[in-house]
């Protein structure tokens, strides 16, 4: 009998400590990401980021926002980090296509590609143009080889009032070619911080 209302209480106790884990509101994915290379004539991978983005909205039901410049980048992978790398040193800020106001959320996601160890220009003009404080925000990055570069280091420095949760760091070759794994690597991460 005492066996069984421990197992009880213990079950009672770790229930109670799962549910005050995860994040409590409203939660947005704002995501920017290169589409793809034309790998065949009429046909365009989605970008890597928007992949992990998609899973991430679809295990938590968050939004999905998209972040895109006025002005598309060239299709091309090296004219096009070029002119992130001239943006960068420019410290330029490209005029999105539209906007999404964050007053509703809680919790954004936000994604992007790591271009020169940093996010895209692009993601610093979305973000200066909201109120980030008291919100939580959980940084996520495709990369090959970079990790996270100085990425969470901008955000800290763009988002002072923010509080931040553990980043994902994820190839943009395994969210490609291998969702699978990418899928099992986003659960992981998400389950590690309350989702």
């Amino acid at each position: 009998m005492k066996k069984k209302l421990f197992a009880m209480l213990a079950f009672t106790l770790l229930a109670a400590s799962c549910a005050f884990a995860a994040p409590k509101g409203k939660a947005l994915v704002a995501v920017f990401s290169k589409t793809g290379e034309q790998y065949a004539v009429g046909t365009i991978s989605e970008g890597n980021t928007m992949i992990v983005a998609k899973m991430i909205a679809e295990k938590t039901g968050a939004d999905l926002f998209e972040i895109r410049t006025a002005k598309p980048y060239p299709e091309g992978y090296t004219v096009t980090t070029e002119i992130a790398k001239k943006e960068l040193n420019a410290n330029v800020r490209p005029e999105l296509a539209e906007d999404k106001d964050v007053k509703e959320y809680d919790t954004v996601f936000l994604g992007y590609p790591i271009w020169w160890g940093e996010p895209p220009m692009a993601v610093l003009t979305w973000l200066e143009a909201h109120d980030f404080a008291g919100k939580t925000v959980i940084p996520f990055a495709t990369h090959e080889g970079s990790g996270m570069g100085r990425s969470e280091r901008t955000l800290k420095k763009t988002l002072p009032g923010a509080k931040f949760g553990a980043p994902l760091a994820l190839r943009g070759a395994t969210a490609q070619n291998d969702r699978p794994a990418a899928r099992k690597a986003v659960d992981a991460w998400l389950a590690k911080q309350g989702f």
